[in-house]
């Protein structure tokens, strides 16, 4: 069939307040395997002993790319399949690279970056850790000064505490280790830490102080962990997490498996947030449910404070259906900083002032996204204010007075979306009410769901 055809830029969004007698749309959509599980799965089928098979993963996104090419690197075997299978036959706790230093690249794959770093300590030599020009603007000095407590001996070849960096592993695993962490700033520190614990003699306690970072990613990991046969304990607030291998045994990893990786719930909020934008409009995500390991499959429960209606059926799915109008919200997003985005432009169109909390890593991902949203929303004339009663982690979204103008004379507006996939496809929902958006680079959504602009056009615009 040959790739598909090359998408206009800036990509004109048809808004649906133009499209003469036509009712309130009536969706189903399905997204493609949620990145974050994707790559701590395939992450622990490369370190596992045996054949692993991960099935409907996000096998062709950017950043699931990024950890095949560095797990085959490292001396894992990866067959896919087109229908999004991976088969993988691991190291057992031992990477074996076919050169004595290994370079790794992972261009802005934050997941892959951090979780590699952290994988290197099981590396029999040398291991770099590098970039694209906004990896290298992304701290990582956390988890490097907590790889110390494994033996890691860390060299930066750039500016300290950022990529890119030369990580020398210990001559002998440690045995036994218990690290202390205070309030870091990427729960993805955490995760990678994890997830190399069970390869590790004796396992590795943490003991987290002050505000755990993005908890629910920090649950999801351990949920994958417990679910794949590793040894999990934790307390109910989450401050003392062990996790060793398999049993309880000493290094002995997780055994082979077959995974099936759950629909990215993060690429749902921009279907679910649609819906919530028309009265009656319905949208249902197929393949979410109440089990979800996903801290944004509750996103829908957000909206429904905005006056939305979440519909729940006996097969697993999530809808939405849009409000008569919308309300504004106070919601803390610290369990969900991927849909902080998708809520923002919903906020846009309520019928007052929100008050989004919780934000702390949007400053360090893609872009500063905070930033973006300001500048971006400004164009439709919304006004985010930061540092909301003295609290650094929190915005305002403040529709202009009478709401956004949505008639067909609206000045023309191109949405820059600086690299970040997120900001594309949450500013894409702007364009569904307000005539005459555009959206600047729409190639980036490639990252993590490079179908999302044909599931848009047939699912909202029909």
């Amino acid at each position: 069939a040959g790739p598909p055809p090359a998408l206009p830029d800036p990509l004109p969004i048809p808004a649906l307040t133009l499209q003469r007698g036509r009712g309130p749309f009536n969706a189903r959509v399905r997204p493609p395997g949620s990145k974050s599980l994707t790559n701590r799965a395939l992450l622990l089928g490369a370190l596992a002993e045996g054949t692993s098979t991960i099935r409907r993963a996000l096998l062709d996104a950017d950043d699931a790319l990024r950890m095949l090419g560095a797990i085959a690197q490292l001396g894992a075997t990866v067959i896919t399949t087109d229908s999004g299978d991976a088969s993988i036959r691991g190291v057992a706790g031992r990477w074996a690279p076919s050169t004595p230093e290994v370079s790794l690249n992972l261009h802005n794959a934050g997941t892959a970056t951090r979780f590699l770093a952290a994988a290197s300590v099981l590396s029999p030599g040398p291991v770099i850790i590098d970039g694209n020009e906004r990896m290298r603007q992304r701290p990582i000095g956390e988890l490097i000064s907590a790889l110390a407590h494994l033996g890691v001996t860390a060299q930066y070849l750039g500016t300290a505490g950022y990529p890119p960096v030369r990580l020398v592993p210990p001559a002998a695993l440690p045995r036994g280790v218990s690290i202390g962490l205070p309030t870091t700033l990427s729960s993805q520190f955490i995760s990678a830490l994890l997830l190399v614990s069970p390869w590790l003699p004796g396992g590795m306690t943490l003991r987290l102080t002050g505000e755990i970072t993005s908890r629910s990613y920090i649950q999801m990991t351990l949920g994958l962990l417990d679910l794949l046969e590793a040894s999990v304990r934790t307390s109910d607030n989450l401050q003392f997490i062990r996790v060793a291998g398999r049993n309880g045994s000493a290094g002995r990893g997780v055994p082979p498996f077959d995974y099936t990786v759950e629909p990215d719930a993060s690429s749902a909020t921009y279907f679910w947030g649609a819906a919530a934008l028309f009265p009656g409009a319905v949208c249902r995500v197929e393949g979410l449910d109440a089990r979800s390991l996903q801290g944004d499959a509750q996103f829908p429960e957000t909206l429904a404070r905005m006056g939305a209606t979440v519909i729940r059926e006996d097969t697993p799915s999530i809808g939405i259906r849009g409000p008569t109008a919308l309300a504004p919200i106070m919601a803390d997003l610290s369990d969900m900083p991927d849909a902080a985005m998708t809520l923002a432009v919903v906020a846009s169109f309520a019928t007052g002032r929100s008050i989004l909390r919780g934000l702390r890593t949007l400053r360090v991902k893609e872009t500063d996204r905070i930033a973006a949203l300001q500048t971006e929303l400004g164009k439709v004339g919304v006004k985010v204010e930061t540092n909301v009663l003295g609290d650094p982690d929190a915005i305002t979204i403040t529709p202009p007075t009478g709401g956004i103008a949505c008639n067909r004379e609206c000045p023309a507006v191109e949405f820059d979306t600086y690299d970040d996939h997120r900001m594309a496809m949450a500013l894409s929902l702007v364009g569904l009410r307000r005539p005459n958006i555009a959206v600047r680079n729409p190639g980036c959504v490639a990252k993590t769901y490079p179908g999302y602009w044909g599931v848009f056009g047939s699912a909202l615009l029909g």
